[in-house]
């Protein structure tokens, strides 16, 4: 497992836009996971500037979100195919084709599971995943306690987030909400993945996964065992760590 440390959260931004520009110029039909949240935002504007800026081949590339949320419609502005749509997708003109998405309203999630883990296979398998990190361990949607053989499945989410979701979109407390999300073996699949994290609320759960036991309870310690896992952090995220920090 590398450890990247970025001087502030500017060059962490950089670094990671460039991790996901510079798999897409390495492997012109790349496949590329993306994440979303307050961590990814950011990095996803730069890769659009400068994809403006200087135009590279995009013609081969698909995306597609470790995650998506399930029984709202992909017109939720909080829903991953929302974001990533209009974070990157459009900007870099990937086609709905190549823009490799799970249903959010579906009668069987279990098919769409199985749908969504074939289509990545069929592409190769994963060249890059980018993951970010919950304050509880999590990756993808992937709670504590996942078993680490998993495949794609539709996760309960986090209380806080769920709680969020509701919020946001008015839906009744009794309305099933869940995660569709890459399983932990799925995941662990990828060819490379770059788990990112930035600001002091990451700090303890960073630690956690990089230098405690690797366990279920705390599912992104699973990346220690990744042959090819870099962790990429800012200062704050990093600033508990013992092999960073001496």
């Amino acid at each position: 497992m590398k450890i990247t440390v970025a001087k502030n959260e500017r060059e962490f931004d950089e670094m990671a836009a460039w991790r996901i520009i510079g798999q897409m110029l390495q492997k012109q039909d790349a496949v590329i996971g993306l994440s979303t949240g307050n961590t990814t935002k950011n990095m996803h504007q730069i890769v659009s500037e400068i994809y403006g800026l200087h135009p590279f081949d995009t013609s081969g590339v698909y995306l597609f979100n470790v995650d998506e949320l399930t029984n709202l419609p992909r017109t939720y502005a909080g829903s991953c195919y929302a974001m990533i749509k209009s974070q990157i997708c459009d900007s870099l003109h990937i086609p709905e084709e190549r823009f490799i998405m799970p249903q959010t309203m579906c009668d069987d999630f279990d098919a769409e599971c199985r749908i969504f883990e074939r289509q990545l296979s069929k592409l190769g398998g994963v060249d890059l995943q980018m993951l970010g990190i919950g304050w509880n361990g999590h990756i993808g949607i992937n709670q504590p306690g996942t078993p680490f053989g998993s495949n794609t499945w539709v996760s309960p989410m986090d209380d806080i987030f769920e709680a969020r979701v509701r919020e946001e979109t008015k839906v009744a407390d009794d309305y099933p909400l869940g995660g569709l999300t890459l399983g932990i073996k799925t995941i662990m699949m990828s060819k490379k993945i770059v788990l990112i994290a930035k600001g002091k609320e990451k700090a303890e759960i960073i630690k956690k996964a990089v230098e405690g036991p690797v366990t279920e309870e705390i599912p992104a310690s699973v990346l220690q065992l990744h042959p090819n896992c870099e962790v990429l952090i800012d200062g704050e995220a990093a600033s508990l760590l013992g092999t960073v920090n001496k």
